[in-house]
């Protein structure tokens, strides 16, 4: 959004880090009153610029320690039938319709080898499956 000012940014950049911050410490983080910051984040959520609020949840400590990203090649027919059947498996936490070789980029997190296989027989039905395992996962900054 172009009508976004600087105070609007560092609203944005706060909020992204750190979702719980109270509006009195976000109001002295961007020299504003209290009312003031409180009416400039409420204006944010009405317009849809923030659109939620989540916890980040540690894989590792719900026992999934298997990380992979996996693609999919389908075709145009199959791609409704796809997104139902991701559906049907919890441990995909992302799904992205991308452009390309492949049509979707799925992020996954799972107990064992042995579920992924059962994820990856799951989707194969659709088209070439391609995994790769995810080493590290780095922090990602705020959007703006």
């Amino acid at each position: 959004m172009n009508s976004l000012d600087r105070t609007d940014r560092a609203i944005l950049g706060i909020v992204q880090c750190d979702g719980r911050i109270t509006v009195t410490d976000l109001a002295r983080k961007v020299h504003l009153s209290q009312p003031a910051a409180a009416a400039r984040l409420r204006k944010l959520e009405q317009e849809g610029v923030i659109t939620g609020y989540a916890a980040k949840v540690s894989p590792e400590h719900l026992g999934l320690t298997t990380h992979v990203v996996i693609r999919l090649r389908t075709t145009h027919s199959q791609i409704a039938a796809s997104l139902k059947q991701f559906e049907q498996i919890p441990e995909i936490n992302r799904i992205y319709r991308i452009t390309g070789d492949d049509c979707f980029l799925l992020d996954a997190h799972t107990r064992t080898p042995e579920r992924l296989e059962e994820i990856i027989d799951a989707i194969g039905r659709f088209g070439p499956v391609s995994t790769s395992l995810v080493l590290r996962e780095y922090p990602a900054g705020p959007l703006v």
